[in-house]
């Protein structure tokens, strides 16, 4: 059960989200998980560049066993029910106007993309849970990432599951987390 509260309005959206890690091992539509990356499709983007791609693979697909290889042990036990595992990664480099350059925003950028994938899913009952937990160096390897991209984090996408279907000690931590307050994050003027 979901009871946070926000100290300030916010639309409820914000307070149901979050990063469950038991899954119901059924299988996605990929019509349903394109209408995540439609939402993701957008978000804000520094120049409208939108430096974001993704990289999925639906449970069961050919590409399945790959994709989850990369993810820490710790992470495959609850990830290997979810329906789909994305890589979300940006480009380091802005072709805006023909000329490439470093870009200052790519990450940034690519959190908006994920944000706005994570509150679709919420709204249609999907869970997503994303992680860093991943061999960064596999993960490349696997997806054929040139170096100009930064893989950001990989995303466990699926139906909600049941937590006594996870290992003990993550049944423990299979409850929304709290967040620090406000003020703890917002100054008014220089931080010190």
């Amino acid at each position: 059960m979901n009871n946070r509260c926000a100290d300030y309005p916010v639309l409820p959206v914000f307070t149901r989200r979050w990063s469950p890690r038991a899954f119901d091992p059924r299988p996605l539509p990929q019509e349903k998980l394109f209408s995540l990356f439609e939402a993701a499709r957008w978000a804000p983007s520094s120049m409208n560049i939108q430096p974001w791609c993704f990289a999925y693979a639906l449970r069961d697909d050919v590409h399945w066993d790959d994709f989850l290889s990369t993810l820490l042990p710790g992470n495959q036990l609850w990830v290997k029910n979810a329906s789909a595992l994305v890589f979300i990664m940006s480009d380091t480099m802005s072709d805006y106007h023909g000329e490439p350059k470093p870009s200052r925003s790519h990450s940034f950028d690519a959190g908006a993309a994920w944000m706005s994938l994570a509150l679709q899913a919420q709204s249609m009952g999907l869970a997503t849970h994303a992680m860093a937990g991943v061999d960064w160096d596999a993960a490349r390897n696997i997806l054929h990432a040139p170096e100009r991209l930064q893989i950001e984090a990989a995303i466990a996408i699926g139906y909600p599951g049941n937590k006594d279907d996870l290992p003990e000690a993550l049944q423990e931590r299979e409850t929304p987390s709290d967040r620090r307050p406000v003020a703890e994050s917002a100054f008014n003027g220089p931080l010190i």
